[in-house]
């Protein structure tokens, strides 16, 4: 057994190594006359030259070393080479924009032609680079708001400038009936100066449970919401208005980055009790 190992160790190893460095010298040269025909430098052989030192069983082939100055190239179709070369070489470029190296956790560059900014509604750039936020004496346009979880039957008609109005599915706007009613009765102000009943219905009302308050305004939640990244739950406009202020879309409560408001899911429950609150405290 180890006269066979001591015999290829001292015969046939060093034939190995001979004939594959004749190879290497063979593909040296093949790169070299393509350079020179093709009026390139010659670039990136040290990579392929410290390959073999390092590992001389595994010889990189003539393609391994060409393919880079065809990647290179700008019009393959005039390369002197053979049609797998081309096509192996078309198949590099159209990765070339994918490579992990480019790969970068802030946007770099234009953003692409989809992207639209959450700050002014228009495409062509990011939300940090948004004249909007730049020039404070305009107002930026309020975000519409959507009727995810309300169901058509509980909507009511509305023009687009009307208070509450949000963009149902069917691209229309509509007002929740309960709000529709509210608005139009409107908030009855109290007269000036005149003292408060001490058995007015306010003041036996109960307190509004802790569950039911928005951590953001401190008041019975319309519409909430629930945020996907911590769980929590607000109400719809104040936790829009507060991803959309900040910069990255940082959440209100645990603070991590890159929270979309269009990923905020309607917490039906919530609504339900909401509602039966509302109508608790009319009665």
């Amino acid at each position: 057994m180890w006269e066979l190992i001591g015999f290829i160790n001292f015969h046939i190893y060093p034939t190995l190594y001979l004939s594959q460095s004749l190879f290497l010298i063979c593909a040296l040269l093949s790169r070299s006359l393509f350079l020179a025909s093709s009026h390139l430098s010659p670039s990136h052989d040290l990579p392929y030259l410290l390959l073999f030192l390092f590992n001389p069983y595994s010889v990189p082939p003539v393609l391994a070393l060409l393919v880079p100055v065809f990647s290179q190239t700008a019009n393959l179709a005039e390369a002197n080479a053979s049609e797998d070369d081309k096509i192996r070489a078309m198949m590099s470029q159209s990765n070339h924009d994918y490579d992990p190296i480019h790969y970068s956790k802030k946007a770099i560059g234009p953003p692409p032609a989809q992207y639209i900014c959450y700050r002014c509604g228009k495409n062509g750039h990011y939300i940090k680079h948004c004249p909007l936020q730049m020039d404070k004496s305009v107002e930026p346009p309020k975000p519409v708001r959507t009727s995810k979880g309300i169901p058509q039957s509980f909507m009511v008609k509305a023009e687009p400038g009307t208070k509450g109005a949000m963009l149902t599915s069917t691209g229309e706007y509509a007002i929740p009936a309960i709000d529709a009613e509210a608005y139009a009765l409107g908030k009855k102000e109290r007269p000036p100066f005149v003292p408060r009943e001490a058995s007015s219905s306010e003041d036996e009302a109960d307190p509004i449970p802790d569950e039911l308050l928005c951590p953001i305004c401190n008041d019975l939640m319309a519409d909430a919401v629930v945020i996907p990244c911590c769980g929590n739950s607000y109400c719809d406009e104040c936790i829009r208005t507060s991803l959309l202020d900040s910069e990255e879309h940082t959440c209100f409560t645990c603070k991590q980055s890159d929270v979309s408001p269009d990923a905020l899911i309607a917490n039906k429950f919530l609504r339900q009790v909401e509602t039966y609150w509302k109508q608790a405290c009319c009665a």
